[in-house]
């Protein structure tokens, strides 16, 4: 058992969650790696340098798929112990994203994904933060979750409405078990998820998006709050 703080972050290859998962160990966190490419989790590892490796536990996994949820929940639980933070950062979408062309395996990929796994992994850890009274969950939803637009399609905003409701359902019933969550609502973020998109913004406009760092703030933010406070929704555009 560690007695560092523990975080499981997840899409912790690219984007937002590798940057989240980078920051945590800095800031002397245990950090549960989740994705499913493991070569892409190497890369955090190896971002993260090689003083802060055993900091780091890299953990293949499909979010969607709930056996593999639960195990990782017990290997990360005999590794470190008890669970302080849960980062919900995994997501995906697909080009062919409107109603005239998405499929419906697409459709089911994409609230896997972003909504379903958000919720199987609230679950893994749920239990023990109960049993500590304590514990913070933050979910990226998008700003997609507020409201619908024409450029996310309509898998992608049913499943981040969905993963909105779930930050206020696990606010409602846990809060009195000591356990917050927070919903952060960004705008467009320069990741790789933007190459996904039927036409992909030119590469001259991303430096004025939001960028990865902008988000690890705001979860550092919610993570650091005195335990009587929870920030429960964040907007967040570029200025």
């Amino acid at each position: 058992m560690s007695e560092r703080r523990t975080a499981i972050v997840t899409g912790a290859g690219s984007g937002v969650g590798q940057a989240v998962a980078i920051e945590l160990v800095k800031q002397d966190w245990n950090v549960a790696i989740l994705g499913r490419r493991e070569s892409a989790l190497r890369e955090t590892v190896e971002l993260a340098g090689p003083e802060r490796a055993g900091q780091l536990l890299v953990i293949p996994c499909n979010i969607g798929a709930p056996d593999e949820v639960e195990t990782m929940g017990r290997t990360v639980r005999e590794k470190w112990g008890s669970v302080q933070a849960l980062v919900n950062s995994a997501g995906t979408n697909t080009k062919e994203r409107s109603f005239d062309v998405l499929s419906t395996d697409d459709f089911r990929e994409i609230i896997d994904v972003n909504l379903n796994g958000s919720f199987y992994c609230a679950q893994a850890v749920l239990p023990g933060m109960r049993e500590q009274r304590s514990g913070t969950i933050v979910n990226i939803v998008s700003e997609a979750g507020l409201w619908a637009n024409t450029k996310s399609g309509p898998s992608y905003i049913c499943a981040k409405f969905g993963q909105s409701g779930l930050t206020k359902a696990i606010n409602a019933e846990e809060r009195v078990n000591g356990i917050r969550a927070c919903a952060i609502y960004p705008g467009d973020i320069n990741t790789p998820l933007l190459d996904k998109r039927p036409n992909p913004p030119a590469m001259e406009l991303r430096p004025k998006m939001l960028q990865p760092a902008d988000l690890v703030a705001c979860v550092m933010l919610c993570l650091n709050l005195p335990p009587n406070a929870v920030a429960e929704e964040i907007l967040l555009r570029p200025a």
